[in-house]
């Protein structure tokens, strides 16, 4: 997959406008309280925030638990520029890599993170990705994902008018019929759990949890 094989975070829109439009459109502050809650990060653990695109979440878990070492992976240059002018304005250590989610390796990650990311690749990647956060957490070790899933009624009906206008509907088609639970079991995941669901004008975002068995 090269440079050019990949959806900006705001798809056909401005990534300088990302952060703005998901703190409108997606009740942001919920969502990301909730993957906080569930990611229960504790001190000297190592996370891996996958796709981490501006770097909401990442530097939102280091100063919620600044013991923590947080590594933010992102394909998307311009995004990551925004994530570091982010760390470096609340004084935060975390640690950025441009690079996409196959391309992990094994790091022994004690948790990975990943939000509205699956949802815009296709499904190649995300079974690639999803494979590759296998090998890169360490057994025992847990996966939070904050993604589109499941969408039904209303909910279909706004995900449709606008997550697919931005996106495409090739590679968002897929989680809207509700596929991502079935890839984390598929990629070796246990426990899965599709803990938490968010309606939000843009469609409905999930919360899913697992773990790489011992």
């Amino acid at each position: 997959m090269n440079a050019r094989a990949y959806t900006p975070p705001l798809g056909k829109d401005s990534t300088a406008d990302y952060d703005r439009a998901i703190r409108l459109w997606t009740r942001e502050t919920l969502w990301r309280r909730a993957m906080l809650e569930e990611l229960a990060a504790r001190p000297g653990e190592t996370i891996l925030d996958v796709g981490c695109g501006t770097g909401s979440f990442a530097v939102m878990l280091k100063a919620s638990q600044p013991a923590v070492r947080v590594i933010g992976i992102d394909p998307d240059e311009e995004a990551l520029t925004i994530a570091r002018a982010k760390a470096d304005v609340a004084v935060l250590n975390v640690e950025w890599e441009q690079g996409f989610a196959r391309d992990l390796g094994v790091r022994g990650a004690d948790a990975i993170v990943s939000s509205l990311m699956f949802h815009q690749v296709p499904m190649t990647e995300k079974r690639a990705g999803l494979s590759a956060m296998f090998a890169a957490v360490r057994p025992g070790g847990r996966i939070v994902i904050a993604d589109y899933g499941r969408q039904k009624g209303l909910m279909r009906v706004l995900f449709r008018l606008t997550i697919q206008r931005l996106d495409g509907v090739a590679d968002t088609q897929p989680n809207a019929d509700g596929i991502l639970p079935e890839l984390v079991k598929a990629a070796g995941f246990r426990k899965v759990r599709d803990v938490a669901r968010f309606d939000t004008v843009t469609g409905t975002i999930g919360l899913i949890v697992a773990s790489r068995p011992d």
